[in-house]
């Protein structure tokens, strides 16, 4: 944003195919139905009944056979009312690899799928389709040492939860189903986050409670989001680039899609009007900043930007004339009103028309942990209720703060179109905004009394960022 860990490509090989836009995008919605509770798979699947070439007795083969088990029963019950033609199980199969203790003689002729060596899955996963070449490829293979890694951690690095690995699965089985029924139009980007908007979907079936051999909880869905911070591309890769998977908001945005409205959107959401918030950098300075302002600027933006939002809105909604909440950074103690504050580091107090936020305890880590637009979007949530007072609306219920979120992610969208004055979407801050709603809002003290994960949070946000404010329930 301006005034005025390692790369994982989960790539799809694809034979002959490859493996700035306005801000629309169709209805998206809150969680529907409730994560299955239940830890773990609810059983297991025999390796002999679902074979993987070179596959051990380890966790993670375990895990990614019940993930393809379950996918294949997906897309057997899903293919024919989505695609209109019937479902054909992978012809090359599957191939689990781990390069640190490689036999070429597990693998037929030393090969996994499509002819190449069992080390080119190192660190990563891939989908190969059928080629001149090899007219029966059609396979997915992987690194188990590396989901290993992904889901468990290690050299005392968290992981990223025991669904990590079904995810991939999903996504490289998306890979399979776009090989059956064609690619979107050929942009790497639209491919990759099709195939992660496909995941999205199985992932929604899991949660649903329709798997054989896979569950979910609710807070693995926070995990599941966080687990695409690592599975983005660097920040300021371009969007047209040969192997562009997306940003992290535009990877986490596909899978929810996916989630919330199932494999149909998945199929017709991703042509060539579909919007990314991945770009290049446009100048030295960003390259140079990684695309942030100052703190100090930061906080400048804040009072120059969000008035300027919100008063073109509150004026279209409702015809009257928005008054600026004064802006009121503090340390520690949060300023008195009617309510009372407590320990909260966001406030917005009626009486007074005061926006607050804490800057040792919130903003300030946030600019350093995440970035500046990340402080940004915490402060336009009781911008936003501070906007929703004047139009008559709660401002101390969930249903204000899932509104506050919602007008936060339309404010993004609108200064990325260059609609809002004063300030430049740079590469990344979409990206900083999911990170503070997965990393900082779900803490009472950021978002008090809010029963919301941060999957939820992030899926609210999306919403105002694709339908604007009329899906933030204001009136618009």
């Amino acid at each position: 944003m301006t005034c005025s860990p390692r790369r994982v490509l989960l790539r799809a090989v694809i034979g002959a195919v490859l493996g700035s836009t306005v801000l629309t995008g169709c209805a998206v919605s809150l969680i529907q139905g409730n994560p299955t509770p239940a830890s773990g798979v609810s059983g297991d699947v025999a390796p002999a009944d679902f074979p993987i070439i070179g596959a051990s007795d380890d966790e993670i083969d375990r895990i990614t056979r019940n993930a393809l088990a379950d996918l294949n029963q997906y897309w057997s019950e899903q293919f024919e009312p989505t695609f209109s033609q019937d479902f054909t199980p992978l012809a090359g199969g599957y191939f689990s690899v781990d390069p640190n203790n490689l036999d070429p003689a597990q693998y037929p002729n030393g090969q996994i799928g499509c002819g190449e060596p069992p080390d080119a899955v190192e660190d990563n996963a891939f989908y190969c389709g059928p080629s001149d070449d090899y007219p029966n490829g059609d396979a997915i293979q992987y690194d188990r040492s590396f989901l290993d890694e992904l889901a468990f951690g290690s050299g005392g690095s968290e992981g990223y939860g025991r669904f990590i690995p079904a995810l991939v699965m999903a996504h490289e089985f998306g890979h399979a189903v776009q090989g059956r029924v064609g690619y979107p139009f050929q942009a790497s980007i639209a491919i990759e986050t099709q195939a992660d908007c496909f995941a999205g979907a199985w992932t929604k079936w899991v949660a649903d409670g329709n798997a054989p051999h896979n569950t979910i909880r609710p807070g693995e869905l926070d995990d599941v989001l966080r687990g695409y911070l690592l599975l983005r591309d660097p920040v300021g890769t371009g969007l047209n680039e040969g192997e562009a998977h997306g940003s992290y908001f535009d990877r986490v945005s596909a899978f929810q899609e996916g989630f919330d409205d199932g494999p149909t959107a998945c199929r017709d959401d991703f042509g060539r009007d579909r919007p990314y918030t991945q770009g290049e950098f446009q100048t030295d300075q960003e390259l140079q900043t990684n695309g942030n302002a100052s703190y100090d600027e930061t906080k400048e933006l804040v009072g120059l930007t969000l008035p300027e939002f919100w008063g073109a809105a509150v004026q279209a909604i409702d015809g009257k004339t928005f008054e600026p909440p004064t802006i009121q950074p503090f340390s520690g103690d949060a300023p008195d009103c009617d309510k009372g504050t407590g320990d909260t580091d966001l406030t917005f107090c009626a009486d007074d028309n005061t926006v607050g936020y804490d800057e040792s305890d919130l903003t300030q880590p946030l600019y350093d942990d995440v970035g500046d637009y990340a402080v940004l979007t915490a402060v336009a949530i009781p911008y936003a209720l501070a906007a929703r007072d004047q139009l008559g609306l709660s401002t101390d219920d969930q249903d204000a703060v899932e509104s506050a979120v919602c007008q936060a992610g339309a404010y993004t969208a609108a200064a990325l179109n260059g609609e809002v004055p004063n300030i430049s979407i740079s590469p990344g801050d979409a990206d900083e905004s999911v990170s503070f709603l997965l990393e900082y809002a779900t803490d009472p003290a950021v978002l008090p009394d809010v029963d919301l994960t941060g999957f939820q949070l992030v899926d609210v946000f999306r919403s105002g960022f694709f339908e604007g404010l009329p899906a933030c329930d204001i009136g618009a």
